[in-house]
């Protein structure tokens, strides 16, 4: 029985890819003039922001049978900006989560810069626009630097809100809503926890037409072979035409052009003889450098299923997995985050998707939001007093810390 294998592999968000083209600097996201770059920067990024994708797929997708879109484009940038507020142990584990150990604070701002820019793009058949944003309460304020990096090299918007405003979650939800086109709405949760800091927020949004159109009348109802070797029937778009195209003994590949070939969408079909789990296996950096390398001009006929969905998943414990452990407790170094001196951590990294593929071309886009709140103490051993001998008390006023009253009690069956 032939076995079609959905390509979620659109779900590592290939829009990134360095073959999207060159952009004129005139059609990039306008970055602080404070600051220089070099436009070639964004590459020594790439291939960590893909590995960061395949990483997260592995934990993702592993073992589960649902349809998945994640965005390592999205994840990395909010990272990169808490990676500006950390210090010690918890800024190498980032690092090694971003595979970016061998890059300063600088060179890594830099890069993102470069990538930002060359990943913004608005013509008439293709949208590709990535935004940040930083809220912070207003009880607290960003030490310099970080405050100074994030804006010039990310350009973030940086606003303070009032925790304890019902309104403040909307505000934020509002700015998400228009960034993504309002396909990403809700991010943010209501009310706010008292216990936060600031919330970090990237949001990728992509429109593209297709190059060459899948003709509506082509589309059919064709049988779509489940994981557990159940069967559907679903809508199967058809297109006839030379596309790059790549086939190995474990799979066929084809490349989708968008527009004006700035952008495609690469799909991934696993032969008959190899399960999707075991394909994503050998899904790496260097594969995929490798594979991309391979693709090559052949005309043929490929068929897709139109598909349309959102996704939202916690990344908490994926990220610890990967070796950003100390980040998401009491021993979180932020340090270099806000003035005040105060234990940070991280307490949710959350990200949303949507996608829409049709005839006509992709909708698709992505927000992550980095969650920071005061880092919990440990609260230790449950205790454990019995008042059971003679003992001290006092009534205190808390405002003024004068002792209302005290006394001692040498047996309670007597104190009246």
């Amino acid at each position: 029985m032939k076995k079609l294998v959905y390509p979620l592999l659109i779900a590592c968000f290939l829009l990134i890819l360095p073959g999207c083209g060159t952009k004129k600097e005139a059609d990039g996201l306008e970055i602080s003039s404070n600051v220089e770059f070099g436009k070639e920067d964004y590459q020594r990024i790439v291939s960590s922001q893909n590995e960061l994708g395949f990483d997260w797929l592995q934990h993702v997708v592993a073992d589960k049978n649902e349809n998945v879109i994640i965005s390592p484009a999205s994840l990395f940038m909010a990272l990169s900006m808490a990676y500006n507020g950390a210090d010690g142990v918890t800024k190498d584990e980032i690092a090694k989560v971003l595979h970016v150990g061998g890059l300063n604070n600088s060179e890594l701002n830099k890069a993102n810069a470069s990538l930002m820019s060359m990943l913004h793009n608005n013509s008439e058949k293709v949208q590709l626009n990535v935004a940040n944003s930083i809220w912070l309460n207003n009880n607290y304020h960003f030490q310099d630097d970080f405050s100074k990096n994030n804006k010039d090299y990310f350009n973030a918007k940086i606003q303070e809100i009032d925790i304890k405003n019902p309104n403040a979650p909307d505000k934020i939800n509002g700015w998400v809503k228009k960034a993504t086109n309002n396909n990403i709405k809700d991010l943010v949760d209501a009310p706010l926890s008292s216990d936060l800091i600031t919330i970090l927020i990237n949001a990728v949004y992509f429109k593209g037409n297709w190059q060459y159109e899948f003709d509506k009348k082509h589309t059919e109802k064709k049988t779509f072979h489940l994981k557990d070797g159940a069967t559907k029937k679903v809508p199967l778009m058809k297109l006839n035409k030379e596309l790059d195209y790549l086939e190995t003994e474990d799979f066929q590949a084809v490349a989708l052009p968008y527009g004006d070939g700035e952008t495609s969408m690469v799909v991934f079909l696993p032969k008959e003889n190899t399960r999707l789990d075991e394909f994503q296996k050998k899904l790496n950096a260097d594969n995929w450098k490798q594979w991309q390398a391979q693709f090559m001009p052949r005309q043929g006929t490929f068929m897709l299923p139109k598909f349309k969905f959102e996704h939202e998943i916690e990344l908490n414990d994926t990220l610890e997995k990967l070796g950003m452990k100390s980040a998401f407790t009491s021993d979180a170094n932020f340090s270099k985050m806000v003035k005040e001196t105060i234990p940070i951590q991280i307490s949710e990294v959350k990200q949303k998707t949507f996608i829409d593929v049709n005839e006509k071309g992709t909708e698709a886009a992505a927000a992550t939001s980095v969650t920071m709140t005061k880092a919990s103490v440990p609260s230790g051993e449950p205790f454990q007093m019995e008042v059971n001998r003679p003992f001290f008390f006092a009534i205190v006023d808390n405002n003024t810390t004068a002792i209302l009253f005290m006394g001692a009690i040498s047996d309670p069956t007597e104190a009246k």
